[in-house]
C-alpha cells in the first residue's frame, strides 16, 4: 500500500468544470488505510477530503469545499496513483459534482 502521510501535491491538469488549479496545494495524512487532506488557492478558499485507500493506492474519497463565492461544494472521487521515474506520485482522477450541476470531471495532480 501507499503511504500518502505528509505528501503534498499540485493540480497540473483539470476539466474545465474543476475548481482547483496550479495554486491549490493538497496536504496528505494518513493513518491506516484512511487518507485526509486539507486544501486551499486560488478559487478555493478551504476544502477538505477524506477516503480509504487500498492495497494498490487507490483512494476512493469523497470532498467538500468552501469557494471564493462563499459556496459550500461537495463531490466524489476515485484517484489511482502512477509511480514516476523520480519515486515521485502522479493522481489520476476522476470525480463528479454531489452538489451545484452535478457535472463529471477528471484531474491530475502530481506530487511537490
Amino acid at each position: 500500500m501507499i503511504n500518502y502521510n505528509n505528501k503534498k501535491f499540485r493540480p497540473i491538469s483539470n476539466s474545465d468544470n474543476s475548481e482547483t488549479d496550479s495554486e491549490t496545494e493538497f496536504v496528505y495524512k494518513q493513518e491506516g488505510n484512511i487518507v485526509t487532506s486539507t486544501y486551499q488557492g486560488n478559487q478555493i478558499t478551504k476544502g477538505h477530503l477524506i477516503g480509504t485507500v487500498d492495497k494498490n493506492g487507490i483512494i476512493d474519497m469523497r470532498y467538500h469545499q468552501v469557494n471564493y463565492k462563499g459556496e459550500l461544494m461537495s463531490g466524489i472521487c476515485k484517484s489511482t496513483p502512477e509511480i514516476l521515474a523520480n519515486g515521485k506520485i502522479k493522481l489520476h482522477e476522476v470525480w463528479q459534482w454531489t452538489s451545484g450541476d452535478l457535472s463529471r470531471g477528471s484531474s491530475v495532480l502530481e506530487e511537490i
